[in-house]
């Protein structure tokens, strides 16, 4: 029976339903030690008992924390014979973490792997009934598992799949999830609690006093009866029931407290070993007899469990430290796992040990080949512990920050980097802290301050090392604003004798010489991958390479190789299952998607980057995804949705906010407002970036409408000069539309529209084909002016853009045209739709079965299949063979 509960299980038995009905959930239980949590996850899986509910459990683990994938060994190790049902990258990494084998390495390619394959695995069990996932003391998994399961729990949907976690009030973040914070008990709820004890009425008071609504303590303290004060006043409450637990082992006998204490120390519940260690020290199973009677400990023939968490850390902190020495080093001798040998090696040791130092590296390798990066930064950084020489001991420490910060840990890798810099002075160390220091800082938002660190030590490094640390520097700088960085970059590496073309095109750009930037950076971006060509390709995830390459196609605005880079590097993440790249890859898509004029395309783009960085824990990169719809936002003119997108000007993403917010003032015919932004923008570190070139087509529009053309000259000239460097037909058709503009000769419209024909730019191409059909109409050539009137309306109502569709249709009137047809939005069905569901339908209709789909967009196949169903509905059709008739584009 549960006393004052109700509401708690009232919440999982809600979490159980919708595992029932086909919905998924996870739900945070959070309290102190004591308040019942556990109490709780025992209450859930008796009432699902005889219910046809799978349950799998598992219990974090103080002595584990470290031991990468020990939590999800424990949940899947009874369901490891479904493995086989997995898509081949998920089941070889599942292998990994159960030790059954499968390709050496591939796990390791991403950290979010696992957490995708645990995903799959639990949708597949959920076909034959609802799964129940109860995890104690969540607080004390391993990270590489906590991932996982966090993973796996905000990604379920329409599975039935239920995850509940039991954690301390510190530890075990779990944004995302619902949680759900156990209070105490009641003084009523207490009584009744102890209404069976037999205390007397004075006794009983006083232990609810001392309890403090705590569960656990009031069992313990009405046990022990005794009271716990200090002379400063009554000690905390855990403290209280550690200190009970303590006062019971001591008076034990000598031989159950050393068998406690070596279960205590082995922590994992591996018998065998237990066994043999207990054999070594002369004691064994029949020892804790006296522990039982106690109900501290149980003993079965497949385990020796404690009572709670805190029983063990009693038996353990309470043991003197030369005996706990002496039963880790018997615990070595018995492991006959490697990982566990030197878990105990590390505890045992008293001061420096390379040999041990050296073991733990090797550890930490493995740990990294399967992905547990969070654990193999704990590994190095042991290892760092150990190492006695302080060279070595940096360069150690500076292998954990840099896996630190892979494991999304960016606070602790940076105070991992300061422990390695107080170290050494030694060059080389020095510029491999400086990479992951400068990682940091570039993820913090310090983008200036990142580039300004590698500059400065990139001079020390060795020639290898130093050309990607200047590149990354200038990158960075020219992200952040930071012109004179740039300039520094190309001149070092031209000194050095290693030019590179994208630091020195930057470098040219940042003064405004194009004529010489933008072919170096063409060159570079156009430097053709394995991946496009089909060559084997030994790239990492995040191989330099293909994302400067790619970065480099973004700047120089070459739509064609943007999307054919972004293409290719988006369907090997996704054929890799490699989760953790593809925010910043599908921001990359969708911008390419917005210029095309596929902004559905572009929101689905989007929406799947947003969900997997909050998935992924990468919450700083959903503002620069926002940031790529606010253009969207603009050409619809949705002014409160374009001001949420837009973010903060302050930096480069909100740069690229403000273009959208000056295409969003054109439109709404605030001209004087575009001009204050940009002529501001001028003034600032973004003015090189190519979104502020490029829309100097505001500039010139706004200044030809306020009959103001001298504000239109610089911009103008900018806008030429680079669209003839870089010799992109769209940047060719939008100069000379803006000439057109100034000049009023009907040449220029022309050869705006010729370019746009080589071009893919519909929304640019619409504007040119409204300005040119408004100066036909201003030379009263009515009848020619409708031809390019009526072609920029179709665009503008298909994409939407309603303060666009009513300058075209207010022209087309002006030249006569009585009636004007248009389409409203709401007659296309495909815009009922949402992004994931139309992302769904379009794989499908090229004949994607329901769990190639879901391999390709990392869902369950029950997800994709209600994505499909919803989209049918929506689409008025009953199947596949119906969806292959409609035009999707």
């Amino acid at each position: 029976m549960l006393y004052g509960r109700t509401s708690e299980q009232a919440a999982v038995e809600r979490l159980l339903e919708g595992a029932r009905a086909g919905r998924s959930g996870g739900l945070v239980l959070r309290g102190e030690a004591g308040i019942g949590k556990s109490t709780l996850l025992n209450w859930a899986a008796e009432h699902c008992a005889g219910s046809g509910v799978r349950i799998l459990r598992a219990t974090g683990i103080e002595t584990e924390a470290d031991l990468a994938f020990a939590g999800l060994v424990q949940l899947l190790w009874p369901v490891r014979d479904h493995l086989d049902a997995l898509p081949a990258p998920q089941a070889d990494a599942l292998r990994a973490v159960l030790g059954l084998g499968g390709p050496g390495g591939l796990a390791g390619q991403d950290r979010f792997l696992s957490g995708l394959a645990v995903m799959t695995l639990l949708a597949h069990l959920a076909d034959d009934g609802p799964v129940l996932c109860l995890v104690d003391d969540a607080h004390w998994l391993d990270r590489a598992s906590a991932d996982a399961l966090l993973f796996a729990a905000r990604r379920l949907a329409d599975e039935r799949t239920a995850l509940l976690f039991a954690a301390r009030e510190e530890g075990f973040a779990a944004p995302g999830l619902p949680e759900m914070r156990l209070p105490r008990l009641s003084r009523q709820d207490a009584a009744r609690v102890l209404e069976h004890r037999g205390l007397p009425p004075a006794e009983r008071d006083q232990v609810i006093a001392e309890s403090d609504g705590n569960p656990l303590a009031l069992m313990e303290l009405s046990a022990g009866r005794r009271r716990y004060h200090t002379a400063a006043g009554p000690i905390p409450v855990a403290d209280r029931v550690l200190a009970s637990f303590r006062s019971r082992i001591a008076l034990l006998p000598d031989k159950t407290r050393l068998m406690m204490l070596i279960a205590a120390a082995e922590g994992r519940g591996d018998l065998p070993m237990l066994l043999r260690a207990a054999a070594a020290l002369e004691v064994g199973p029949e020892d804790l007899a006296q522990a039982e009677e106690a109900r501290l400990v149980e003993v079965s023939a497949a385990a020796i469990t404690f009572r709670h968490p805190l029983v063990r850390t009693a038996a353990y902190q309470g043991a003197p430290l030369a005996r706990r020495i002496l039963v880790h080093r018997v615990l070595a001798d018995a492991a006959t796992d490697e990982d566990c040998r030197i878990r105990h090696r590390a505890a045992a040791a008293t001061s420096p040990d390379e040999d041990l130092a050296a073991a733990l590296i090797e550890a930490a390798e493995r740990a990294r080949g399967r992905a547990a990066f969070a654990a193999a930064s704990g590994l190095w950084e042991q290892a760092a512990a150990f190492t006695p020489s302080p060279l070595d001991r940096a360069a150690r420490l500076a292998q954990a920050a840099s896996l630190a910060l892979s494991s999304g840990h960016a606070e602790h890798a940076a105070g991992l980097v300061r422990q390695a810099e107080e170290l050494v002075d030694e060059p080389a160390t020095l510029a491999a802290l400086t990479e992951t220091r400068a990682a940091v800082e570039f993820e913090r938002g310090e983008g200036r301050s990142a580039a300004r660190t590698l500059m400065q030590r990139a001079g020390a490094a060795d020639p290898a090392q130093m050309v990607p640390m200047v590149r990354t520097a200038a990158g960075y700088a020219w992200l952040s604003g930071e012109a004179e960085v740039v300039r520094s970059a190309a001149a070092r590496l031209a000194a050095a004798g290693t030019p590179d073309p994208m630091v020195q095109g930057l470098a040219h750009l940042v003064d405004d010489d194009y004529a010489r930037g933008l072919p170096l950076l063409q060159r570079f971006a156009l430097q053709t991958p394995p991946e496009i060509t089909g060559r084997p390709s030994r790239t990492s995830p995040q191989d330099a390479t293909t994302q400067w390459a790619a970065f480099c196609a973004m700047v120089i605005a070459d739509d064609d190789a943007a999307a054919a880079l972004a293409t290719a590097e988006v369907a090997r993440l996704r054929r890799q299952s490699l989760l953790g790249a593809l925010p910043q890859v599908l921001q990359h898509l969708a911008g390419v998607q917005v210029q095309a004029g596929l902004h559905r395309d572009a929101e689905a783009s989007v929406a799947e980057a947003v969900q997997l960085a909050r998935d992924t824990g990468m919450h700083q990169r959903v503002r620069r995804l926002h940031a790529v719809l606010a253009r969207v936002a603009a050409i619809e003119g949705d002014e409160q949705r374009c001001l949420h997108l837009a973010g903060d000007p302050a930096d480069a993403g909100g740069v690229t906010g403000l273009a959208a917010l000056c295409l969003l003032d054109v439109g709404m015919g605030r001209y004087e407002r575009v001009l204050e932004r940009f002529e501001t923008a001028m003034r600032g570190p973004w003015r090189h970036l190519t979104v502020v070139v490029t829309s100097g087509a505001e500039q010139v529009e706004a200044a030809v409408r306020l009959e103001e053309p001298e504000r239109a000259e610089e911009p103008l000239h900018r806008l030429e000069a680079w669209a003839r460097a870089g010799g992109q037909p769209w940047a060719q058709a939008v100069s000379a539309r803006c000439r057109a503009l100034l000049s009023d000769d009907e040449d220029d419209y022309l050869r705006a529209l010729a370019a746009h024909r080589r071009a893919n730019r519909p929304f640019e191409q619409a504007r040119t084909e409204l300005a040119y059909g408004e100066w036909l109409r201003r030379a009263r050539r009515r009848s020619e002016a409708r031809i390019p009137l009526r072609a920029a309306l179709r665009t503008f109502e298909r994409l939407r853009a309603a303060p666009w569709r009513a300058r075209a249709q207010a022209e087309l009137k002006a030249t006569g045209e009585s009636v004007v047809f248009t389409q409203p939005a709401s007659a296309d069905p495909l815009e009922r739709l949402t992004p994931q569901e139309l992302h769904v339908v379009r794989l499908a209709k090229n004949g994607g079965t329901s769990r190639e789909i879901a391999t390709q967009l990392f869902l369950s196949p029950r997800t994709v299949e209600h994505h499909l169903y919803r989209a049918y509905r929506k689409l008025g059709i009953r199947s596949r063979r119906e969806l292959t008739h409609l035009d999707l584009t």
